[in-house]
Order: C-alpha cells, then sequence, then structure tokens
C-alpha cells in the first residue's frame, strides 16, 4: 500500500468542492495547489487544495486553533484504496463526512499526470513535484483551440516557443502559420521555421475580397467612400472577367470576391473611361480619387508584395504551398513577419492570410485536406471585444475559424496578454487556457468566466505565478495543472527581451554613424 501522510477529515462536502479539518501536527505542511486524497471502501477521490484559512484565529498561533482547507475535487478511481488505480476526471462517488484526508504521494501524482494513450508530448514538470513530467494531449490541444494569456513580462513568447517546439519535435510534417507582429520568433525557431518578411512576402493584389478592396483602395470618407466602393466593384469585376475570359475561364460563377487575376492597369483605364462619360465635372471626383490612390498604392515601394508584380500570372497555387508548408519539406512552420508591413494595410494583409487558409480548408475534397494551426499573437488587436476597434474583415476571419475550423481541419491559437480585452465570442470558442503570471484584477476575472474547469484553486496562484511557470486548463491536458515549463536553449528563445537601462545607460553612446544608419533603414524601409 502506497504511503501517504494523514492530514486531516472531511467536514463538509457541497457539489464538487469539500473542507478538511487539518490536523494542527500537519496544518503548516498544507499548501494552496496541493493534491489530496480521499479513500474510502467505494473509491479514492482527488482534490486539490485551493484555500486554507483559520476562522478564528487566538491572539497567538497555537494548538487550539483550527485549520480549514477547501479541495475543488477532480477525478476518483473506483473501488477500494490501492497503489494501480485509474484515475478518471470526474467524481460519481462523493467522499463521507468524517472520512480520512492524506496528502497525495509522488507516485500518486505519476499515475494522475501519467502520460496518456492519446499521442501527447512533454512541456514541462508539475509545480507540486518536479518529478513528474507534464503532458500535453496533441490531438486535443491542437484540434479545439487553446490560448496563452498572461501579462506583458510573464513569458508568453517563450511558452509559445515551448508548446510549437515539443509539437514539432514529434510531428515534423506539420502546418503550422505564426503570425508575428513585433519580429520576436524566427530567432526561436530557426531553419525550422519559413520566415515572411515584407522583403519577400508575396501577396498579390487580385487576392483581395471586396471588402478588403474597399479598405486599400478607396480613401475617401462617409458617404463619399460608399460611392467610391460601387464605382470600384464595377470596374474590377469587369477586368476580372476580361482576364477570365482570356484565360478560357466560364465567368457564370465569377464574383467581385472570387480569388482570380486581373490588370489593375486595366481597372485604372476603365476608370478613365467611365469619368470621361460624367457630364457633370463635380462627379468625377470619387473616380480621379480611386484613380490617384490606384497610382500611389503602385508607386509606394511599401507595398511591393502587393502591387510590385511586373506581370500578372495565377500563382495561387504557389503562394498557398509556400505559406501552408504543403509540403513541409523540413520547415513546417511559417512566420509572418508583421513588424515592417505598413500600419494602414496590416490589418488587411491578416484578413487575407486567415481567410485564405480557412477557406483551402473548407472547398479543400473531404479526405485530402491537411490540418493547419494558425497562431495569433497579440490577438486582442484583430479580434477586439469591441467590434467597432477592428477591421471587420480580420475579426469575422478569425471568428468564423474559431466557431467551425475544427470542422474542415484549420485550428486557432491566440496569444494575448488582455485577456479582459479580447471577442468573448471567440474566447469561448477555446477548450485549453494556459495562463502565465496576470495582475490585472479584471483580466483574472474575465479568465476566471472563461476557464472550462472548476480550477479555483489553481486561478488563485495567477498573480503570483513565476516566470516560466503556468496554469493550465481544458480539453488539452489530462488533468488541470500547475506547470513549470521545460527550459528552452539560448538558440531555441524568441528575441523578445526587454531592453537593460542599467546597462545601456551605463556608457556613453560613442556609435557617430548609429542615427545616420537609423534613418536610412527608416527611409529604405528595411528592418
Amino acid at each position: 500500500m502506497m504511503q501517504r501522510k494523514h492530514i486531516g477529515y472531511v467536514s463538509a462536502i457541497e457539489g464538487a468542492e469539500v473542507t478538511l479539518v487539518l490536523d494542527a501536527a500537519v496544518a503548516g505542511e498544507v499548501r494552496v495547489g496541493e493534491m489530496v486524497v480521499l479513500p474510502s471502501p467505494r473509491s479514492m477521490v482527488f482534490g486539490l487544495v485551493q484555500s486554507l484559512t483559520i476562522p478564528a484565529p487566538a491572539a497567538s498561533p497555537g494548538e487550539n486553533d483550527r485549520h480549514l482547507a477547501r479541495l475543488a475535487l477532480l477525478g476518483e478511481s473506483l473501488g477500494p484504496e490501492r497503489d494501480d488505480f485509474a484515475f478518471t476526471r470526474g467524481v460519481s462517488v462523493s467522499p463521507c463526512l468524517g472520512g480520512a484526508a492524506q496528502l497525495a504521494a509522488t507516485g500518486d501524482l505519476a499515475r494522475i499526470y501519467a502520460k496518456p494513450n492519446k499521442s501527447s508530448v512533454r512541456i514541462g514538470s508539475l509545480h507540486q513535484d518536479p518529478e513528474v513530467p507534464a503532458f500535453m494531449v496533441v490531438d486535443d490541444f491542437l484540434g479545439k483551440h487553446f490560448a496563452v494569456l498572461g501579462t506583458t513580462g510573464s513569458g508568453k513568447s517563450c511558452t509559445v516557443a515551448v508548446l510549437l517546439r515539443s509539437v514539432l519535435a514529434a510531428h515534423g510534417n506539420g502546418h503550422i502559420v505564426l503570425l508575428d507582429p513585433h519580429d520576436e520568433y524566427a530567432a526561436a525557431f530557426g531553419d525550422m521555421a519559413e520566415s515572411v518578411t515584407p522583403d519577400n512576402l508575396v501577396l498579390p493584389y487580385w487576392l483581395l475580397d471586396f471588402e478588403e478592396m474597399v479598405q486599400v483602395f478607396c480613401s475617401g470618407g462617409q458617404p463619399y467612400r460608399e460611392v467610391e466602393a460601387n464605382i470600384l466593384k464595377e470596374c474590377v469585376l469587369a477586368a476580372k472577367a476580361e482576364y477570365w475570359r482570356g484565360a478560357g475561364g466560364d465567368e457564370g460563377g465569377l464574383t467581385i470576391d472570387t480569388p482570380t487575376p486581373y490588370r489593375l492597369a486595366r481597372v485604372t483605364e476603365l476608370l478613365k473611361t467611365g469619368m470621361g462619360r460624367l457630364d457633370k465635372p463635380e462627379s468625377a471626383i470619387p473616380y480621379l480619387r480611386l484613380t490617384a490612390r490606384l497610382d500611389a498604392l503602385r508607386r509606394d515601394r511599401r507595398f511591393s508584395f502587393m502591387f510590385g508584380q511586373l506581370t500578372i500570372e495565377d500563382n495561387m497555387g504557389m503562394v498557398l504551398a509556400r505559406y501552408l508548408r504543403l509540403p513541409a519539406d523540413g520547415r513546417p512552420l511559417t512566420i509572418f513577419n508583421l513588424a515592417g508591413v505598413p500600419a494602414e494595410i496590416v490589418d488587411v494583409v491578416v484578413s487575407v492570410l486567415c481567410r485564405l487558409i480557412f477557406d483551402f480548408a473548407l472547398w479543400a475534397e473531404r479526405g485530402r485536406g491537411r490540418p493547419v494551426l494558425l497562431v495569433c499573437e497579440e490577438a486582442h488587436r484583430y479580434v477586439p471585444r469591441d467590434a467597432s476597434a477592428a477591421f471587420g474583415p480580420t475579426r469575422r476571419a478569425l471568428a468564423r475559424i474559431a466557431k467551425e475550423g475544427r470542422k474542415y481541419g484549420v485550428s486557432l491559437g491566440l496569444v494575448t496578454q488582455r485577456p479582459s480585452e479580447i471577442s468573448e465570442t471567440v474566447l469561448s470558442q477555446v477548450n485549453t487556457l494556459v495562463s502565465l503570471r496576470m495582475s490585472n484584477e479584471q483580466d483574472q476575472l474575465f479568465v476566471r468566466r472563461a476557464m472550462p474547469e472548476n480550477a479555483a484553486g489553481l486561478l488563485s496562484a495567477l498573480p503570483a505565478l513565476r516566470t516560466q511557470e503556468a496554469v493550465v486548463v481544458g480539453e488539452g491536458v489530462p488533468v488541470p495543472m500547475r506547470i513549470h515549463l521545460r527550459e528552452l536553449a539560448a538558440e531555441e528563445r524568441p528575441r523578445s527581451d526587454t531592453a537593460c537601462f542599467s546597462a545601456a545607460w551605463a556608457e556613453p553612446c560613442n556609435d557617430k554613424g548609429f542615427i545616420d544608419d537609423t534613418i536610412d533603414r527608416w527611409r529604405r524601409q528595411v528592418r
């Protein structure tokens, strides 16, 4: 029989919570987050300590104090107490009043948090016992969406690197797309990743749908924007039809949103033709605005990834193959470095990428598609709680993946330091939450409401978590747990270290070419 320390007895049972009266001699050894065993002739029930109290403390600590512990029940093993128990989540046989309570031994933890029979990878070790490894169930973690939440500096980027590296180490033919707004992750994955920067990004303008076109091409405010949009729609649809006919296609099902090539020069010609048929000069203003905007975009070097192609060709297949890693060719991860993408178009770029990923999965023949994971850093920028604060198409594209993606093999990973600012509708679709240190009370409250399990005891530790520590709950782990994430080597860490002011300010800046070099990079838009 496994040796466990007796710590007290059951004094109250309320649903999935149990109150213990602790023995005074061992009360000081019990900590929040400890695993407790409640054995009985019919079952062994397991619970986590979520709070410790002394209801009526004496003037000074002594044996007369009454120590209470409140447990959140996690699971059970039916049958009498034994060493080779089979742990299952949920409790069907409640513990009895007056029943004994014991601290779980290392052997208990090893069985409760044992490597699942399903495909799983190690991501760290248990907080309660560093000797017990912590595992993540790959299919449930990826297939049912996940989120990494934590305040700035809590280690979100390193956590994402640990999770993705653990998955890719076991599944080298994966297909992961990571949206990186701060150029952090390329350094963490090296040759494992296809790094897409503004210099080698190719995203032809003809991949834009109508809403995205309006955002990029229409420069006027309301109500002029609506007039420009109607004119643009007519000209683009005509240009698409001409190209489609020239390529031998059937234009019967052609719409403004069909991702087919067309010539921007032809759109300009159609705008000028339409302007020439007008009777009143003032009616030409929207045509002039559109023509000027198209010309400016084609000349602006910053937008060359979208408008800089010398010839128009249908390279959609090549674009998707590269970005979705089909085949992986030893690089199962695509990192989109969005740091150098112009601010006025970055939301459109994200919208196009998210929409292409979902639509490709949607239209793939059933059984032939390849599952894809989309990881979105700074997710609160794209799917905020306030719908008016985001670019509509981007928000809808991510929300659609959150709601319908799992049906078509598209999974979503959200990373944010402000969970209270993210859309509740989107976050409610996430089935695994990895929560790091979180000091903001509003964020903590939001996470508590979003947690899929009764894990109040673990959540109470959020403000006190150390770097590399996380609380993980949901479908992706066998049991809710507080873990210490595995250590990353220096070359595996994202480039997200905070500037060291004390060291940088200790010596004068004698680099005379620094300012000129920075200005030159700024003007040439080279990071």
